[in-house]
């Protein structure tokens, strides 16, 4: 699985103002913008029929999400936020992880953009993170969803993005999976969700040395949890990859 993600010229216009894995000297005024409200409750007393699904939440770039048949077995499904990277679409989250949604039978859903990519990698963001929660909150709805069962996983500008957004909201997110991811944009932090980054010792487009080398010492000094794996490869997700960070995921213990 490979995409491009930040251009090689606004990579190096990002890489100065980095600080080890936060991207400082940014507006943080829209911290309260980029915290989510929604909350999984009761769900519906039924269930959405096995496969794709769109919300009806906008016209244009809705989200999208997958019911795998393989969770019936949960009473309550744990819930997959899959975010797309640069120039991508919801199509994107959901084709990233859909097998390992079959496998393990956890809820795949996919939001997507309003423009390129997300706008929390420019600096505070906010109206992303509003669509995310609108999609949650409408996830929420349609079925019982396992509270402590809930991620955010993304490739490769959805990595910073899950990175980001997570870390501020680790009272509803239970774990963040970031597949090559470039930075995490300084927010407001709450709690301490475990992490799982990967990257590529090869990656042409985000370099391991300024990204995840520099992101995971600094997580782990802040007192995060983080499984980290690099394997010999480029700008891509292996489906080794893959397959151990929801394992890691569905294994953790309640």
């Amino acid at each position: 699985m490979r995409e491009n993600g930040i251009t090689r010229r606004k990579w190096n216009a990002l890489a100065g103002g980095l600080a080890l894995s936060r991207l400082y000297g940014q507006d943080a005024a829209g911290d309260g913008a980029n915290r989510l409200s929604a909350r999984a409750g009761a769900g519906s007393a039924g269930s959405p029929t096995a496969g794709l699904h769109s919300p009806g939440l906008r016209a244009d770039r809705d989200a999208l999400l997958y019911v795998p048949e393989s969770s019936a077995k949960f009473e309550r499904a744990p819930l997959v936020v899959s975010l797309h990277g640069a120039s991508r679409g919801a199509e994107r989250g959901i084709s990233l992880l859909q097998s390992l949604s079959d496998e393990h039978g956890f809820l795949l859903l996919a939001p997507a953009t309003a423009r390129g990519t997300w706008d929390i990698i420019n600096g505070a963001g906010g109206p992303d993170a509003k669509f995310i929660n609108r999609s949650l909150a409408r996830t929420f709805e349609l079925r019982k969803i396992d509270p402590a069962r809930i991620a955010m996983a993304g490739f490769p500008d959805g990595a910073s993005c899950s990175l980001s957004i997570v870390l501020a909201n680790g009272d509803l997110f239970r774990a963040v999976l970031g597949f090559s991811p470039g930075f995490v944009v300084d927010l407001e932090r709450v709690g301490k969700p475990p992490v799982f980054i990967s990257h590529g010792t090869a990656d042409q487009v985000l370099p391991i040395d300024e990204c995840s080398r520099r992101i995971v010492p600094q997580l782990k000094k802040e007192g995060y949890r983080v499984t980290y794996r690099e394997f010999e490869g480029k700008h891509e997700l292996p489906p080794a990859a893959g397959s151990e960070a929801m394992r890691w995921f569905m294994e953790m213990p309640v």
